[in-house]
């Protein structure tokens, strides 16, 4: 693995007196392939954040939601995702293109369980998994560089009420959201987008 801490956050290390802990920490905890408890962990998640940044290192952060088992892990170093429909502004997937650089943070609210994966991403439009993964526009892969868990101190303890009723489901109409039919959106809606079928079902 690359080195992990740069003089960043060793200055603050130092300053703190937390470098033996940082340190022990990246000896003990931080790993580059998946074990199983990895796997149960994030194929369980139904939501995770996603971290970007653009070419010039602005960042974003992003919200990712399905069923759980949307994010899985596919070999020893690699999960994917799919990219469902949004808002068409693409600010996640497009800073993939221009810096593949990601950092992806799974929680369990319930159990107040975390899990940190940084890796380098790519974007594929015809990977075999799409077909997997209903009405995904394409397939995000991460190699990961580092996986450990995370103090989970203070992760909120929350239960889940309802899964969304938007994440795409196999012999399922997918509603379309309200906003999509605002006067300010319906008429610059891509082509095909199912908002402009007046059947469709709006929630």
């Amino acid at each position: 693995m690359e080195e992990m801490y740069h003089e960043g956050n060793r200055e603050l290390q130092d300053r703190f007196d937390t470098r033996r802990l940082a340190d022990r920490i990246e000896d003990v905890l931080v790993h580059d392939t998946f074990t199983e408890h990895d796997r149960a962990f994030v194929e369980t998640r139904d939501m995770f954040f996603l971290a970007t940044a653009d070419e010039d290192g602005k960042p974003n952060v992003s919200y990712k939601g399905g069923d759980p088992g949307f994010i899985r892990i596919v070999d020893e170093h690699t999960l994917a995702f799919p990219n469902y429909n949004g808002n068409g502004m693409y600010l996640s997937a497009g800073n993939l293109l221009r810096n593949p650089h990601v950092g992806i943070l799974c929680i369990d609210f319930e159990r107040r369980n975390r899990m940190r994966v940084n890796g380098e991403a790519s974007v594929d439009f015809d990977d075999e998994l799409r077909a997997s993964w209903p009405e995904a526009q394409f397939v995000v892969r991460v190699r990961a560089r580092e996986i450990f868990p995370n103090c989970p101190r203070y992760v909120h303890r929350y239960q889940k009420v309802a899964p969304s009723e938007f994440v795409p489901r196999e012999d399922c109409e997918t509603p379309v959201p309200s906003w999509k039919r605002a006067d300010w959106a319906v008429d610059v809606l891509p082509e095909g987008d199912p908002a402009l079928d007046p059947d469709a079902t709006v929630v």
